[in-house]
């Protein structure tokens, strides 16, 4: 099973999306954001999920708002981890921030090991809705049927029971005012979600192309350190290697010339063996 899992390694490149779409096909939710899953709920139920009966859902906190409240249900999940043998350390500080990257690397992780568990295979036997019932709160989580319009010409008094019907001699006015401001209302709403969602798209592209360049920079400074040993240092490969770290500006010349300086190399060693022989 996949519990150790290389940065590089493909899981790291599944995208929010699909992520988002895994997520909703398997706990019936209607999640439209990856930060919406940092209380930690979400991953002990896809543990529960794959490993059926090993969570004690009746911890699990869906509605956890507070970081107090996510990092307890990050303690449930773990405790699973360590019921099951997971060698998987939960960077809860950073994850119940809600950062989106955070929360998409380790969602990225989860997914690949459910994967190598059950094959991808969803379990048809399971109720996720039902599970979730037996949660600890599970007031304001986002379910496919969360959504239901109120009646447009009441007012429902969640105190009294009482439905009170606006006076329209009143309410003409403000009638008036929606019918002619209503769609323009409706528009900028739909224009100001869209353009919050290209942001949130293009900070997420911004941090995972940050973490490739420096995931690739902490490699080249390796290959220097270790060119820059003692012993090393006046080796002809490593000399051809820093011919190219320390290129003024990314030409290709660099590779050419140190390519050139190795052949140089080459064919005067033949040369010094052919004058020996």
């Amino acid at each position: 099973m996949a519990t150790s899992i290389g940065i590089m390694d493909s899981a790291y490149f599944v995208g929010r999306n699909e992520i988002l779409t895994w997520i909703n096909n398997r706990l019936h939710l209607n999640l439209s954001r990856i930060e919406e899953a940092a209380s930690g709920a979400v991953q002990c139920q896809m543990m529960d999920m794959t490993f059926p009966g090993v969570v004690p859902m009746h911890k699990v906190n869906f509605d956890a708002k507070t970081e107090y409240d996510m990092i307890q249900n990050y303690k449930v999940l773990q405790e699973v981890f360590t019921k099951l043998k997971i060698p998987k350390h939960i960077e809860v500080n950073r994850l119940v921030k809600g950062r989106p990257l955070d929360n998409l690397e380790f969602l990225q992780w989860l997914k690949r090991y459910c994967d190598s568990v059950n094959g991808g295979i969803m379990n048809e036997n399971y109720n996720p809705v039902e599970r979730r019932s037996k949660g600890g709160k599970d007031r304001s989580f986002k379910t496919l049927k969360s959504a239901k319009s109120l009646p447009a010409n009441t007012l429902n008094n969640s105190g009294s029971g009482e439905t009170h019907t606006l006076n329209p001699n009143k309410a003409s006015v403000p009638k008036q005012l929606r019918s002619s401001g209503g769609p323009g209302v409706a528009n900028s709403s739909a224009e100001v979600q869209a353009l919050s969602k290209q942001v949130t798209d293009l900070k997420l592209s911004m941090e995972l192309l940050e973490k490739e360049r420096d995931f690739y920079f902490a490699k080249l400074r390796d290959v220097e350190i270790l060119c820059q040993v003692a012993e090393l240092e006046n080796d002809h490969v490593c000399v051809a290697i820093k011919k190219i770290l320390y290129a003024a500006d990314a030409k290709e010349s660099a590779l050419d010339e140190a390519q050139e300086y190795l052949n140089q190399i080459l064919n005067a060693v033949n040369a010094e063996e052919e004058t020996e022989a």
